[in-house]
Formats: structure tokens, sequence, C-alpha cells
């Protein structure tokens, strides 16, 4: 089996080669005098700016850990900069833009999306109302997850999903953390939307549901992702309840959701099946061995409603397809021909 390297460097958005002049503002005077040593050749590997109370402050490329002090960056982390709690508050003012209250409802969500897509994940103390999370305090961790958007990432793999003019295979992508998967899935809800002449597929409308604000990236309803002209987004959503408003309200020709695993999400995506529309979701996991053994996967699985199967890895990076499956037989459709590696 051939596998396929589908993210290519050189392809990358100006999204990528900005993420410092987006990122500083968040950050207080000392740690963006410390952010701003990190080399050219290095901002573009950036996949994540870890920040932990009382430990050092981490930036997380493809392959490595860095620390940073005020003389070097290295990867012996304890020799970093270690963070402060006044670091973490000045950090969740400058995010917050002096008002945490106002922010409860992302704080609950454990994450806040900011301008240019990138991400905030908060750790600290659960507060809890009636066994539910009402809201984060004693902020302890914050992740800054660097956006990306590589516009062609889809490419090689859309003949594989193409099925006529107007229509899609239902399909699934299989992935652990931190493998491109929503970079392949935002890549392929934009050219659906736009249309691709070379499949002589004509350009659909999208329906995306975005529960985690990952996929378009909206900030203030705006997307900070190029997702496509024809693409409606319901962002903040649950996956289940989103799928049936849009099937109810924007006539969607393909429905776009991101992590499946609830009962709730199974019955919606038979609602969308039940109403002719295709399918295009994700899943975390290695491969369909791991699927099988979480109860609602499995009967996703054994109800046959994806008829194609993405597989996806780091084995050759950031973006490796490891396969491409018939979702009924789950036999490799992957050809030899198209296995190699793209930068």
């Amino acid at each position: 089996m051939t596998n396929i390297k589908i993210i290519k460097k050189e392809t990358s958005s100006p999204l990528q080669k900005n993420v410092l002049t987006e990122i500083l503002p968040f950050f207080p005077q000392n740690i963006r005098d410390l952010v701003l040593k990190i080399p050219d050749y290095m901002i573009a590997k950036i996949e994540e700016i870890r920040i932990r109370l009382n430990r050092p402050l981490v930036i997380v490329t493809e392959k490595d850990n860095f620390a940073i002090n005020h003389k070097e960056i290295t990867k012996n982390l304890e020799q970093g900069y270690f963070i402060t709690q006044a670091d973490i508050n000045k950090i969740l003012h400058l995010i917050s833009q002096s008002s945490i209250y106002a922010w409860e409802e992302e704080f609950k969500r454990g994450y806040i999306t900011l301008k240019g897509g990138h991400r905030v994940g908060i750790t600290g103390k659960a507060v809890l109302n009636n066994g539910m999370i009402k809201t984060l305090k004693d902020i302890s961790g914050l992740n800054f997850r660097i956006a990306k958007e590589i516009l062609g990432a889809a490419t090689k793999i859309l003949p594989y999903i193409i099925k006529s003019p107007t229509e899609i295979e239902h399909t699934l992508i299989v992935s652990p953390p931190r493998c491109g998967k929503t970079t392949l899935l935002r890549d392929i809800v934009r050219q659906l939307s736009m249309g691709i002449s070379k499949l002589n597929f004509l350009g659909v409308n999208v329906g995306l549901v975005d529960e985690r604000s990952e996929i378009a990236g909206s900030y203030n309803g705006d997307p900070q992702y190029n997702v496509g002209f024809r693409t409606d987004i319901l962002d903040g959503c649950p996956k289940a309840q989103g799928m049936l408003m849009l099937i109810r309200s924007m006539s969607p020709q393909v429905i776009v959701t991101d992590e499946i695993g609830t009962r709730e999400d199974v019955l919606a995506m038979e609602e969308v099946l039940n109403s002719g529309i295709n399918l295009l979701t994700t899943v975390h996991g290695a491969d369909i061995n791991e699927i099988k053994r979480r109860p609602n996967l499995n009967m996703i699985l054994n109800s046959r409603i994806f008829t194609r199967i993405i597989i996806l890895s780091r084995s050759r990076g950031v973006g490796t397809v490891e396969d491409i499956l018939d979702g009924y037989t789950y036999k490799s459709l992957l050809l030899k021909n198209v296995g190699e590696r793209n930068g």
C-alpha cells in the first residue's frame, strides 16, 4: 500500500506568515520579547505555544518542543522561562478585553477563538452547577493553537470522493490528533463550495456545523479561513442540532461537521441521509479497529453510512493519508501511482 503526503508547506496561506503579528498582542511585554526571539525559519513550523503555571513557556513544532529564555531557544525545557501567575492573569486580561465575565460561555467550552482563526485552549478548576460545568476559575494553562490554512491540501484525495458533478461520496475522515484532519476537512469544504473544474465538479451549497469554531475559525461572525462562496456556517452550534437546522433552513447539498461520536450525532446523520444530502465528517482514531471499539461509532460503521473512509497519520509528516477505504468492503482504493511525496 502506498500512502500520500497531502500537506504541502509551500502552499501555506498568509495566515501562517502573520502568526506572530496576530498572537503577540495577547501576550504581556516580557513574553512578547521572548517570542520575538523565534527565528523566521521556525515560525512557519509552530503548531502551539504552551503557557503553564510555574512551568516553562513551550513552543511546539511538528517534531520538537522548545523552551525560550532571554538568551536562547533550547530543547532543554528546564532552561526556559517559567510562567508566573501574573503572566497568566495578564494574558487573560488581554484576551477577554478586560472583561473575563463576558467570556464565561467561552470559558465553559474550554477555549476562545481569536481573530485570525487561532484558538486558545484553557484549563483550570471547573465550577459546577447541578453537575454541569458553569465556567473555569484558577486558570493554570493556556494553549495557543496556531491557525494554519493550506490551500490545495485536499486536491489529491478529491478524485476518491467526487461522485458526480454535484454529488460526493458520504465520507468519514479518521485521524489521531495533530495529523492535519481539520486542515484537510477545511480545504475539502472550500473546493466543494467553489467547484473543481478539473474534476467536472460544479460547486454546491455546503452547510458547515462548526461546533468548536475550528473549521471556519469564525470571529464575530466572519470566517477567518477560506471556506468557499457557497458555504453557510453554524458557528458554535452542537452538531446534532446544527445538522437538523441546516436541513430545514439552508438547502445544503453537502453537510459537514467535525468529530462525531454521540448517539444524537448518529440520529442526526440518519436525517441527513434521508433528506438526500451528502455527508462529510471526521472522528478521532488511528484506524478502523479502534473506531469499532467505541459503541456509537461501531454502530455508524455497521450501518454502512459512509461509502468512503480516509485514514490519516503523521507517518510521513502531518497530513499523511495512510489509506482510503471503500465504506462497504473496507478494501483499499488508494492508487499506487499517487504516492509521491509533496513538499
